[in-house]
């Protein structure tokens, strides 16, 4: 691939992945806003936040299989346009089931950009995967923390929580084009062969993919459970509101610069284990940190660095295991599919341990173990392949 078509590769690349979260996380902050606006209970307005995260596990499966038939970058565009019609339509929400309906639309259009965009950058960019990767989480996580921190001034500026919400489809009207003349329009149409269609089977029945897919699952239940509960767990050990929500913002914040010095640290250490086993146990010591109520900003830190490349490791390892791009979208979108399904059990078991024991210290000792099984896993899933994973980092 010519210098000048994969620079615009990799920008269009960056702008299709900002749009992987702000419909999400543009949510929270407004929260109390819907309910009053909407009379809507805090069951129904967990539909929001919950709603995407399931079409990721459900419509994981199905994105590969499409991928194959129409090419993943077409699919990719597909998905663009959904995440940016979802979002505007915002502007327009009347009932709380006009809502739901958007986040339904923009959630399928999640779960097609999750898998697809590492078959996008296993087919594109074969010897650049960490760099890439990379640059895939950086911007989803700009993405993520844009929405949480700007939706709140947004409403007040603009007098309105639906043009709050609605505006963040302006990141996919501008990456649509972008996709358009940098990416479709260098892409021949897919042959569909006996073989390239065998690709597409989700490896359902392959013990290492079920390893990914645990270390993967487990994984994202401490992400989604720091996300949700980090602030009232924060209050909890004495603290402020406004010191919590800082917390929180810590936490977000670290996640940037983790994945930008990740493909360093793999070039630097190859051995996916190693910085597997070496980023959980930093996430550990903010776990630690927090459980005897030691300096909850500093353990943010430890806990962001964590997450952060956990879930870009997670996201490499099936890329490790493959060949091509079909196959590593088919790997994606079956280690997503399940994956998310298992972390979307984090936040309701953190919750369902406070209310039984009346506090979160029970919670916290229940994401250390997590952590450690996690570990576990991580050990099993990749320490028999890292011959493999030294020459694909090379």
């Amino acid at each position: 691939m010519k210098n000048s078509r994969a620079t615009l590769m990799i920008i269009a690349l960056f702008t299709a992945s900002l749009n992987l979260r702000p419909a999400i996380n543009s949510i929270s902050p407004l929260l109390e806003t819907l309910r009053h606006y909407l009379g809507i209970n805090a069951s129904t307005a967990s539909l929001l936040t919950s709603i995407p995260v399931l079409c990721m596990g459900i419509f994981s499966p199905a994105a590969a299989k499409l991928g194959n038939r129409l090419g993943i970058e077409k699919m990719l565009g597909g998905a663009l346009i959904l995440v940016g019609i979802g979002t505007f339509l915002r502007f327009f929400i009347h009932s709380a089931f006009f809502l739901l309906c958007t986040a339904f639309l923009t959630g399928i259009g999640a779960a097609v950009m999750g898998p697809l965009l590492s078959g996008f950058i296993k087919k594109h960019f074969p010897n650049q995967v960490p760099k890439m990767i990379s640059v895939y989480s950086v911007a989803m996580t700009m993405g993520a923390a844009l929405a949480s921190g700007l939706a709140a001034p947004l409403q007040n500026s603009l007098h309105s929580w639906r043009a709050a919400l609605a505006i963040w489809a302006v990141l996919a009207f501008i990456a649509i084009p972008l996709w358009w003349l940098f990416v479709l329009r260098g892409v021949e149409r897919p042959k569909i062969t006996a073989s390239s269609k065998s690709l597409t089977v989700l490896p359902w029945k392959n013990p290492k993919a079920w390893l990914l897919t645990f270390s993967f699952g487990l994984s994202g239940i401490i992400f989604f459970s720091i996300t949700a509960w980090l602030p009232p767990i924060i209050q909890g050990l004495g603290y402020g509101e406004g010191y919590a929500g800082n917390v929180l913002t810590t936490f977000a914040i670290a996640q940037i610069p983790a994945n930008l010095a990740l493909p360093f640290m793999i070039r630097r250490f190859p051995s996916r284990l190693l910085l597997l086993l070496f980023f959980s146990f930093v996430e550990l010591v903010g776990f630690v940190m927090i459980y005897f109520s030691a300096f909850p900003w500093v353990a943010a830190i430890f806990l962001g660095i964590g997450a952060a490349s956990l879930f870009s490791l997670n996201l490499l390892l099936p890329m490790d295991a493959t060949a091509n791009g079909q196959e590593a979208a088919a790997w994606s979108a079956m280690i997503q599919a399940a994956g998310y399904v298992i972390s979307a059990t984090g936040p309701i078991l953190i919750g369902w341990i406070h209310d039984v024991t009346g506090g979160f210290l029970f919670s916290i000792l229940g994401l250390i173990l997590i952590n450690l099984l996690c570990m576990i896993v991580q050990f099993f899933a990749v320490s028999g392949n890292e011959k493999k994973e030294i020459r694909t980092a090379a």
